[in-house]
């Protein structure tokens, strides 16, 4: 595992128990993607915002990815559903595969991220620095 610091997310208050999750900026295999957080069982949990059956970002609308019930993730396009607590598919087109964990924890009323080799922070575009300047 890399040794790049933790990266804050939100604030702890922000995840409510099978709630809206919160998206947060990711370098993800070298393209720009997003991942998110969300808490159940009183734990928060991260993901690669991208469904195992296709590479799509999971929610419906943004920070939605419980279905109605708050027990499961699930893909807004083609309703793969997940177990939250491990990334497990249980069901859909995707049946067995798993979503992509990253590495969250909650620390002083703050839910943190920590890359690692294959999920970095996202790269901040340089602008060309102008000939006349």
């Amino acid at each position: 595992m890399s040794e790049a610091a933790a990266v804050p997310i939100c604030d702890a208050a922000a995840l409510l128990e099978g709630g809206r999750g919160v998206r947060f900026g990711v370098c993800a295999f070298g393209d720009a993607a997003t991942g998110f957080v969300v808490r159940y069982g009183g734990r928060v949990y991260g993901y690669l915002n991208r469904c195992a059956h296709v590479p799509i970002e999971l929610d419906w609308a943004e920070g939605e990815f419980f279905e109605s019930s708050g027990l499961y993730l699930m893909c807004a396009t083609h309703g793969a559903i997940y177990l939250p607590d491990s990334g497990y598919c249980a069901g859909g087109p995707c049946k067995g595969a798993r979503l992509r964990p990253i590495a969250v924890h909650e620390a002083h009323g703050t839910i943190y991220w920590q890359p690692d080799e294959f999920i970095r922070p996202p790269q901040i575009p340089i602008k060309p620095i102008s000939p006349d300047l």
